[in-house]
């Protein structure tokens, strides 16, 4: 809201076009403060939140300049929003249809004050029951949770609603059920109630019918919208209308062809021209900015003379807004919520102002930390997550000088000489390869045998069945592999000459040690074998306990659990493949006159036994564990882990319904395809919104039929779905997997499987704009027993959602092959200097440490939507065994100790980067 010096300006005007101040025309009769060319103007600018602040702009300088200057003063990234308008009114430019998508907590703010002041002054018409649930929010955001003398004095003496005194009690029913609920979740919630009034966001224009009757029209996300006082009795959606225009003061609204409708022509009449034209150019705005991909073009002047209006959209589409935000190093900057500070109450003790969620960041570097992931780069300052206060917060190890500029350890001619002294024989950087990846392994195996089952110990609720199984099976295999580790560093000692042993005899190999320790691994095969069992028996213990799985999720959020935890019961499997892949590299390096050939053929042929005899229990443990993760991941979903049921591909498509392209994130089944959105809880579950059965489904591309790149339409026998991906090969993959999914549906003997809850209904209601009454029902809850599991939110699911991208399960599979540890020297884009780091890299991750010895990592720089190549000339980055890791604008840097570790880096976040074919490797090709 801007306040003139001048104050002599008719009140309660919306500011001008991109020329002046905002993006709309001035009303009838308003015009900004004239001054002498060239001179400063000092304008005073009220906030929604009732602070003013006076900026100083040149008298020449256009309207932007000031909506910039305010939007940087208050650290507001998703300005595009929002708009300038003169004193007595304040204004969103355009009200979001889905308020999930704003990244920023103070966006969100923002928009809560909007809604806030719609109340107060009428204009966001509701019945009793929401206005008495929003207030109750708006309570708990300002003065903290229910105290009885407290809350009811604070509504005595704020008035929040024009007949707030009929609903009082309402109110404070309300407000009693929000114990715990922060500002940021309460925003959240006031948001959720809002957006599905009918009201929400509507900014009446008085007309008339061509019968002379009074109506109100209206714009929205949707497209126009006609009412009749406050009842909408016509909406026209941007898909029917072919085009809107005004002659004087005559609206008209032009539809495409339909067989059924008589008028292809709408006409109304406005009070005048200027009215007329405004409500045009906030139709072409709200068109552009909510179904554009991109800002349109300027029209070209013309040479003679001019037709029409040059008029265009000039600002970012919400489209550019997400992407810009989602994919850019912004500071989350905090900020005080100023109604709470002033209160001072005592419930706030322990409440942060800007406690919020903080989402993962497209290119970031994120700390392995409690709750959620912040959204931070390396070295810069730590984000509060929901719920944390200042107090409580942990320094970041990223603003530690390990992960820093100011931390370099300037050593590469230290590193150089002492490379020079180590073997060069591509054997040794393999048998290297063994022992790094080894104890990576060993300290996975820790997580099982010491961190989680010194938990467990200690909890009487946990069943002494499951921890005996766990600590049967899982000690052994740890206990062997501790003697193996040893063998297998003493070793590569000798090898590298640290050790007199050499002397007595040839120790460049490492043969001999894998088939002796391989054939002793055989003899474990029985407890490898019950390992499934474990996970199996651990998922029906917290399935049939609420202790159990809240000890289970608990134990997931410390920093040692850098991992899903049933990841870890896993390894052992896994490693197994791991050893073969070795053994077949040895193999293939040695000639078969080489005195370690023999040795390292007769370790394969074991461990191939193995793998082949475990691969079934394999294949099934994986899916069933994805299965599991994916249940933690989703909300509003019922028997999701089902015998026969298989995981084939989660990723981002965009939804095109009434309100245009929305961002959902799709999960596909052996037998039904359910999209979602990802939800504000303290758990970033996504929330379940349909369910597509894939029995009798058939796909059809249709970029040409809806105009929108890369889309497709799923026909089904109860509805048919329009969806877009982010690009041509992503279509691809995602075509390709429903028609395999479509096929194994169609061999299913039960067509008609239901995934999802009886809360279906709800949700798709929610998507559809659907009943009041059904919403009052689901918010009241406040938040399910699913959305207090702390689940971390840096899973693959969440990272797929932030970089726009999806995964297959042949990915996971191929992932799991594609294992690896070590050093490497690691600099950033605009640093001189390299710091040494210990690596792994796993789970399309990886994940950095200051040693191989430390129990847990300090930050993760997920990978998918990355790109790796070797550094331009143009870059000087004058060393051998380097590559390059950038994603937009992210870049880091890391070197190699060899060419064949180098190669090796490469190769496996190659297969992170890029998604992996349909051609299988031949321990997988039975995956589906």
């Amino acid at each position: 809201m801007v306040e003139p010096t001048d104050r002599s300006s008719t009140a309660g005007q919306r500011l001008g076009a991109p020329e002046s101040f905002g993006v709309s025309t001035l009303e009838p009769g308003l015009r900004p403060p004239t001054q002498p060319p060239g001179k400063l103007v000092s304008i005073r600018v009220q906030m929604l939140d009732d602070t003013q602040e006076v900026f100083q702009i040149s008298q020449r300088s256009p309207g932007k300049v000031l909506f910039d200057l305010v939007c940087a003063h208050l650290n507001l990234t998703e300005g595009d929003y929002f708009g300038l308008e003169y004193q007595d009114q304040r204004k969103m430019t355009f009200f979001p249809p889905d308020h999930t998508q704003l990244m920023e907590e103070l966006t969100r703010y923002l928009f809560a004050l909007q809604i806030k002041h719609d109340l107060a002054c009428g204009r966001l018409i509701c019945n009793d029951t929401s206005a008495a649930l929003m207030v109750s929010h708006i309570i708990q955001s300002e003065i903290g949770d229910f105290d009885d003398t407290q809350s009811w004095q604070h509504l005595l003496h704020n008035k929040y609603l024009p007949d707030q005194d009929a609903i009082r009690d309402k109110i404070t029913d309300c407000h009693r059920k929000h114990v715990g609920q922060t500002p940021a979740e309460s925003d959240y919630q006031l948001l959720e109630i809002a957006r599905r009034l009918e009201m929400y966001g509507i900014r009446l224009h008085p007309a008339k019918d061509r019968e002379g009757i009074k109506l109100n029209l209206a714009v929205a996300h949707t497209g126009v919208l006609v009412f009749q006082g406050y009842t909408k009795i016509n909406a026209f959606n941007w898909s029917k209308i072919r085009k809107l225009s005004f002659k004087r003061k005559r609206f008209l609204i032009k539809l495409r062809a339909d067989p059924n409708s008589h008028h292809d022509t709408l006409e109304f009449a406005m009070a005048s021209r200027d009215c007329c034209k405004i409500f045009w150019k906030i139709c072409v705005e709200y068109h552009a900015f909510f179904r554009l991909f991109e800002e349109p073009k300027p029209k070209p002047k013309p040479i003679l003379f001019t037709r029409g209006s040059s008029f265009r959209f000039s600002g970012r589409t919400q489209k550019q807004i997400i992407d810009y935000v989602k994919d850019s190093e912004l500071k989350k900057v905090p900020f005080e919520r100023l109604s709470s500070l002033l209160l001072g109450s005592s419930n706030n003790r322990n409440r942060s102002p800007s406690s919020g969620d903080s989402p993962l960041g497209s290119p970031h570097v994120v700390v392995n930390g409690n709750g959620p992931v912040n959204d931070q780069v390396m070295g810069s300052p730590s984000v509060l997550g929901p719920g944390q206060s200042p107090e409580r917060q942990q320094l970041s190890p990223l603003t530690s000088p390990l992960l820093t500029e100011a931390g370099y350890v300037r050593n590469d001619d230290e590193d150089e000489a002492r490379r020079k002294k180590f073997p060069t024989d591509k054997a040794y950087f393999i048998a290297k390869e063994l022992l790094t990846t080894e104890r990576t392994y060993l300290k996975d195996l820790q997580v099982i045998t010491e961190s989680f089952q010194s938990i467990v110990g200690k909890d009487e609720a946990f069943p002494d069945p499951v921890k005996n199984l766990i600590s049967a099976n899982y000690d052994p295999v740890y206990k062997f592999h501790q003697g193996f580790l040893k063998e297998v560093e003493q070793r590569l000692a000798q090898w590298e000459g640290r050790s007199n042993a050499h002397i007595k005899g040839d120790y460049q190999r490492i043969g001999d040690v894998l088939l002796k320790n391989i054939q002793g691994l055989r003899q474990l095969t029985i407890h490898l074998q019950k390992h499934s069992e474990c996970l199996v028996e651990l998922e029906r213990a917290c399935r049939t306990s609420r202790k159990v799985e809240t000890l289970c999720r608990e134990f997931e959020q410390q920093r040692v659990c850098y991992l899903p935890f049933n990841i870890f019961l896993l390894r052992p499997l896994h490693r197994l493949l791991h050893y073969k892949l070795i053994l077949e590299r040895l193999c293939k390096h040695y000639p078969p006159t080489h005195d370690d050939f023999r040795d390292c053929r007769a370790a394969l042929a074991d461990i191939s036994e193995m793998v082949l005899q475990l691969q079934g229990t394999m294949m099934k443990m994986e899916n069933f564990q994805k299965l599991l993760e994916l249940k933690k991941d989703l909300t509003g979903i019922d028997g999701l882990v089902i015998p026969g049921r298989e995981f084939i591909r989660l990723g981002c498509l965009s939804k095109l319904s009434g309100k245009g392209l929305q961002q959902r994130m799709f999960f596909l089944f052996s037998d039904s395809l359910i999209y979602t959105s990802r939800g504000m809880t303290p758990s970033n579950q996504f929330k379940v919104h349909g369910q597509l059965p894939l029995y009798g489904m058939t796909i059809r591309e249709s970029e040409e039929e809806w105009g929108v790149p890369h889309s497709f339409t799923l026909f089904g026998q109860r509805q048919s779905v329009v969806v877009a991906a982010s690009c041509a090969a992503e279509m691809e993959r995602w075509v390709e997997d429903i028609r395999l999914a479509i096929d194994l549906a169609e061999q299913s003997s039960s067509p008609d499987t239901d995934l999802l809850s009886s809360s279906l209904s709800e949700n798709k209601l929610s998507e559809d704009g659907g009943a009041e009454q059904e919403m009052e029902d689901e918010l009241c809850s406040s938040r399910s027993s699913l959305e207090r599991q702390g689940h971390r939110g840096n899973t693959t699911v969440h990272v797929c959602w932030h970089r726009n991208t999806s995964v297959s399960m042949v990915d996971f599979s191929v992932a799991v092959e594609n294992q690896l540890s070590g050093n490497l020297l690691r600099k950033f884009k605009n640093s001189n200097g390299w710091q040494k780091l210990w690596v792994v890299f796993t789970n399309f991750s990886l994940f950095f440490y200051k040693s191989h010895q430390d129990d847990y990592p300090l930050a993760s720089l997920p990978l998918l939507g990355y790109s790796v190549t070797v550094p331009s000339e143009s870059e000087n980055i004058h060393k051998d065994y380097v590559f390059k890791l950038h994603f937009k604008s992210h870049v880091y840097y890391f070197r190699s100790e060899s060419e064949y570790t180098f190669e090796r880096w490469m190769e496996v976040i190659r297969s992170a980067t890029c998604s992996a074919s349909r051609s299988l490797p031949s321990t997988r090709k039975d995956l589906y």
